[in-house]
């Protein structure tokens, strides 16, 4: 595979466990762009283009800040006030690109590695439909099980109408490589409320795989913003209570201290 950046062809599945029960599952496409490779991809894809038109493209104004500036300086400056330094190490951001110049993800995650290959960081940025974003930037406390890392924090941000503030979020994930998993469960203090998890499956960044997957699930950005809305009001007609809608973090990133066990000391 040329480069480190790849497209992941899968699934999303939301599982709404109360107040009401409810479900949906969609086919989703992402790509897993490494950020120093990101200004030279469009030179080797026809079908890919970075800040202008074509069937795919990738403009930094849809994430980060929304300033459209490098995305690497961006997240390294959080990663500084975490206490965090790469070394130079890669960024590789998971997103959907834009189709036909429309991109929306509400969820976007950056891998940040170490120069000597750890995983370090994830940093996860959320968007709603309102038009706002927030992060979560959490280390990654066992880089050696990348396979299955767990992180939660509490929720400081507004996504859904139908979900209160007073909420935790715990992630499970599969950092990426022939194979992507990222879970999340939203809980409460009487438990679980939802889980919503994206299952995908590597496959190499080449123009006859960027069309397959336009073929298969086309207009993705589009239907994924009205699946929102639809799914909205099917919760709606099932009675869901409405919370209102704070305003933003004033933070635009959480930085997320883990929790580490309690050191065990012999009686």
């Amino acid at each position: 595979m040329s480069g480190t950046s790849a497209l992941y062809v899968g699934a999303v599945t939301h599982r709404r466990l109360r107040p009401r029960p409810h479900r949906m599952r969609y086919r989703v496409f992402s790509l897993l762009l490494d950020l120093d490779e990101l200004p030279a991809l469009h030179t080797r894809l026809r079908l890919f283009s970075h800040k202008r038109f074509n069937l795919f493209g990738f403009d930094e104004r849809d994430h980060a800040d929304g300033t459209g500036a490098p995305l690497r300086g961006w997240v390294e400056r959080h990663l500084a006030d975490a206490g965090i330094d790469l070394a130079g190490g890669p960024i590789r951001l998971l997103a959907m690109p834009r189709v036909l110049g429309y991109g929306f993800n509400p969820l976007s995650v950056y891998f940040c590695h170490h120069r000597d290959g750890r995983l370090v960081a994830l940093l996860h940025q959320v968007h709603n439909t309102f038009g706002e974003r927030h992060s979560y930037l959490i280390p990654v406390t066992t880089p050696e099980t990348a396979s299955d890392i767990r992180q939660d924090c509490a929720k400081t941000f507004h996504v859904s109408p139908f979900m209160a503030m007073d909420m935790r979020y715990e992630f499970r994930v599969r950092a990426p490589d022939a194979k992507l998993n990222i879970v999340i469960r939203g809980t409460d203090a009487n438990g679980p409320i939802i889980v919503a998890a994206m299952a995908a499956e590597q496959r190499e960044l080449t123009d006859a795989a960027l069309l397959g997957a336009f073929l298969h699930t086309p207009l993705l950005t589009l239907k994924v913003i009205l699946g929102i809305h639809w799914e909205a009001l099917r919760l709606w007609r099932k009675g869901l209570r409405l919370h209102g809608k704070p305003p933003p973090p004033a933070e635009e990133v959480s930085i997320v201290t883990p929790q580490l066990p309690q050191e065990v000391r012999p009686a």
